[in-house]
């Protein structure tokens, strides 16, 4: 939630509950808040409707946009087809490895111990075995060959690890601009602007300009957001504010127009 640029409050109090998770994230629109209910239950333990509807009554009190409950365990069926219904958001103990595994590769290090045998050289990881008995001097020539061998393998890894920061760099530059939700309904106004005024050289049928304005806009609003969000709730909200707003902007123009 913090990477999708929300506030995070943990173990958040109001005057009747605790919300183990309160999330908020600000937009020109208004605050747009998300409670989390994380329930640390045995496996055989089901979550089941009574949680949900606390938890609904939070969201109500908190006026949030949305309600998530995780568990290590699973849920009852009551739960999930109420929670499908009423647009809450869960995640299983199979979706909270996911999660977990998710966060825990960007935790990884890139950096691996470095083994060396005798006179100092390099060794590679696998352990090498000479079919014939040989003299220290061919092993001292091997190794150096494998060391040579190494270093190429080491050079072409630094370069794709170079291309593979620039890659990341451009990611992370593209997820500051559309975590700024102006900085998107601007890039949407223009991109899509751009596209309908396209269409309107080759066709004047204003209808099919509405449209394609309406259509352009939407796909822009979602599909910039998609690039690097993968949560489907989170390309959801954020695209539906993006596209409305846009289209506020446009009516407003058209009635200053004429």
């Amino acid at each position: 939630m913090e990477e999708s640029g929300f506030k995070v409050y943990k173990n958040f109090k109001t005057s009747r509950y605790t919300i183990d998770i309160y999330g908020v994230l600000p937009t020109i629109v208004g605050d747009m808040g998300v409670v989390v209910a994380c329930k640390n239950y045995d496996e055989h333990w089901k979550v089941g409707l009574d949680v949900l509807k606390e938890m609904e009554m939070i969201g109500k009190t908190l006026k949030a946009s949305k309600i998530v409950v995780i568990t290590t365990s699973t849920f009852t069926n009551s739960a999930t087809n109420y929670a499908g219904r009423r647009n809450i958001k869960l995640i299983d103990k199979d979706g909270l490895l996911i999660i977990a595994k998710k966060f825990s590769k960007k935790e990884n290090k890139l950096d691996e111990p470095v083994k060396t045998g005798e006179n100092g050289l390099y060794e590679e990881s696998e352990t090498y075995i000479p079919k014939t008995k040989i003299s220290k001097g061919p092993l001292i020539f091997n190794a150096g060959k494998r060391s040579l061998f190494k270093s190429r393998r080491e050079s072409r890894k630094s370069q794709n690890i170079g291309m593979e920061l620039d890659l990341g760099k451009f990611i992370q530059g593209l997820k500051r601009i559309v975590n700024n939700t102006i900085a998107m309904i601007i890039i949407v106004l223009l991109l899509s602007s751009f596209i309908t005024y396209s269409i309107g050289l080759f066709n004047k049928n204003t209808a099919l300009i509405g449209v394609s304005k309406i259509l352009s806009s939407a796909i822009l609003s979602y599909g910039l957001i998609f690039l690097v969000e993968k949560d489907p709730n989170v390309v959801l909200t954020k695209g539906t504010i993006v596209f409305f707003v846009s289209m506020i902007i446009y009516v407003v123009l058209i009635l200053l127009v004429q």
